[in-house]
């Protein structure tokens, strides 16, 4: 069954049959109303706290820097996930945080929250504590920033036109929603995630930023019928031992998640739709096989396919785990396929 999220940025909550048609409103939403994590965010923009999200590993080596650190502002509870005092946050955050049930009370006397808060331009992301070792850990980090400067600039350079369908298939946050929102004047934006507590952080991110989407309860495009106009990608692409579904990419060393949200995208796709996908790849003896995947996938259903690297090498410290053995690199790409 297609679910729209209690917490969709849309008027409608009713649970949509396998696939019906659904759209999306463009009225404003008060934030007030998205409860307590609303108004914690609303707050923190008025606070104009900013926190750019690093890696986990360098989040990490910031942390052993000074073992035991207790948060001295809100960039360090709300960024850093350092355990704090009351009195470093006030009593309305805290009691925002309580109410969301969003906080965690340590033997010290100290508390920790249990979600972070990350800027990009002018918005805040909620999303995951660290370290997101669950199951259900909402990302934002690096790729995030990346993909939203990608959309930003294949929007800037090519619209879509008003009253396009816009899915961000597999949300997290809410990044690629937001950014297409901002720059698709008219679109109906749809985002969609196998994860409820993505969809409940991406919607208030979204009402807060005065974005407007509709988030759907769902693995991928699975029972949507209706056609793409454009379809927005970032996928895991890593090979995860613990299965995170933030995090592990699946099979063909991590691809197999972006091209099965590719090959949906396609089977959607409209006449002068497109795709726009950014993720990992690993490279084993110089061979891109994402690439090679993503040609034949764009040769049978008549599609243009752009592809480039963005960075040649990252997550490094991956290969030297057994699943990376044969890998040489894993590379940053961007790809779009659009209709011919």
């Amino acid at each position: 069954m297609i679910r729209v999220h209690p917490f969709a940025t849309s008027d409608s909550s009713t649970p949509r049959r396998p696939g019906a048609s659904i759209s999306a409103t463009t009225g404003a939403i008060d934030p007030g109303s998205l409860g307590p994590l609303g108004a914690l965010l609303t707050l923190l923009k008025r606070k104009a706290y900013r926190f750019v999200t690093p890696t986990p590993a360098t989040h990490a080596r910031i942390l052993a820097r000074e073992p035991g650190r207790i948060a001295a502002d809100l960039r360090d509870v709300f960024g850093w996930s350092l355990p704090f005092a009351q009195d470093v946050i006030g009593e309305d955050l805290l009691r925002l945080l309580r109410e969301a049930d969003m906080v965690e009370d340590l033997p010290t006397g100290l508390a920790r929250a249990r979600l972070r808060v990350s800027s990009l331009g002018e918005d805040l992301f909620l999303h995951s504590a660290y370290p997101t070792d669950t199951a259900d850990s909402v990302f934002f980090g690096p790729d995030s920033y990346r993909f939203a400067d990608l959309i930003g600039a294949e929007l800037s350079a090519r619209p879509v036109r008003p009253g396009a369908c816009i899915f961000d298939i597999g949300t997290g946050a809410g990044v690629g929603a937001s950014v297409a929102s901002s720059l698709s004047p008219g679109a109906s934006i749809f985002m969609t995630d196998v994860n409820a507590r993505a969809l409940h952080f991406a919607s208030i991110n979204l009402a807060v930023a005065g974005r407007h989407a509709l988030a759907v309860h769902l693995d991928g495009l699975r029972d949507i019928a209706v056609p793409v106009d454009l379809g927005l990608i970032n996928p895991p692409y890593l090979m995860d031992a613990d299965v995170r579904a933030y995090r592990d990419g699946g099979g063909q060393l991590g691809a197999e998640v972006a091209l099965s949200l590719v090959g949906q995208c396609l089977d959607r796709l409209s006449p002068d739709g497109r795709i726009i996908l950014y993720t990992g790849s690993a490279i084993v003896a110089g061979v891109d096989g994402l690439r090679n995947s993503l040609e034949r996938l764009a040769r049978a259903n008549r599609c243009r396919l752009r592809y480039r690297e963005l960075d040649p090498d990252v997550f490094g410290e991956e290969l030297e785990g057994e699943a990376y053995r044969a890998v040489e690199r894993i590379a940053l790409v961007a790809a779009s396929l659009e209709r011919v």
